[in-house]
């Protein structure tokens, strides 16, 4: 019997064609906004080619540069402020949804099912629907304008997504290797703390990363429960850019790209946890 012949020169041809046409496709509007980041003025550029006719740092040196009325770099102050709430986010999150889904995987008891819909049911509702009962929760609080709210809000927030994606990898994960840590007089705590959540790595750094982005990149509530000014995140201070009295393309333009480079360098940093044997090392032959 023949070997297996593989695909003919011509379909590998057009299927790479086809692969660059979509990724230019997808990468078009990303092109479009490095164009007039780089185009110096606030216009907004019109035509086919993304391709700036003179190239100028003016954009991006306004967004690093601009001050407040106190001297306060505008910039730098939402840039700390992105980063606390968001690394706080991923990591509150995270501790309370690991241990949650540990639970729901492990462990039989009234309500469970009962209670993975419902998480399930939050995830229909988009945050605007929130906005105001979060807002007067806040209020009662008096986590108003302050980063602690948005903390509080975010991580509460993604919780029930990350129960759903850290249950379903616990439950891959044999029990098999619990019960040896048993048998060798290790705790219930040790187990899950020393084997499980080493094992499950990749899935705790795409949900983290989830946690993290959505934190990042969230607009709505961050504009509706902070109005200080030195409390705004970066969506916010974008936002600023773009107002009734005229749009700023340019720094919009720049602004936007500095704002995308932290997650995008992130994700390359944690990649390496994406796919990854799920109980490599965990068993020897």
């Amino acid at each position: 019997m023949g070997a297996m012949r593989g695909p003919s020169v011509g379909t590998q041809v057009v299927a790479h064609l086809f692969l660059v046409c979509v990724t230019m496709l997808t990468l078009y509007p990303i092109l479009w906004v490095v164009n007039m980041a780089l185009t110096p003025g606030q216009a907004f550029a019109v035509g086919w080619l993304p391709i700036p006719t003179s190239v100028s740092l003016e954009n991006f040196e306004y967004v690093l540069t601009a001050t407040d009325a106190q001297g306060t770099c505008i910039f730098i102050n939402r840039l700390c402020n992105s980063i606390i709430v968001s690394t706080s986010t991923a990591l509150i999150g995270l501790i309370a949804s690991t241990t949650a889904a540990y639970a729901m995987s492990r462990w039989s008891f009234p309500g469970k099912e009962a209670g993975m819909q419902l998480f399930l049911t939050t995830q229909m509702f988009p945050s605007v629907v929130m906005a105001v009962p979060l807002y007067l929760m806040l209020d009662n609080l008096h986590l108003l304008d302050s980063l602690t709210g948005l903390v509080v809000v975010y991580s509460t927030t993604s919780v029930p997504f990350s129960v759903w994606t850290l249950k379903g990898y616990f439950d891959t994960i044999p029990r098999e290797i619990e019960e040896a840590a048993w048998m060798d007089g290790a705790s219930r705590w040790l187990t899950f703390w020393r084997i499980v959540l080493p094992l499950a790595r990749p899935a705790l750094a795409v949900t983290g990363l989830f946690s993290f982005m959505t934190a990042w990149n969230e607009f709505i509530l961050a504009a509706t429960i902070t109005s200080d000014p030195n409390k705004f995140t970066l969506p916010v201070m974008l936002q600023r850019y773009v107002d009734d009295y005229g749009a700023e393309w340019g720094h919009f333009a720049a602004g936007s790209i500095l704002v995308s480079l932290p997650v995008v360098l992130l994700f390359f940093a944690l990649q390496k946890h994406f796919v990854g044997g799920l109980t490599a090392g965990g068993v020897k032959g």
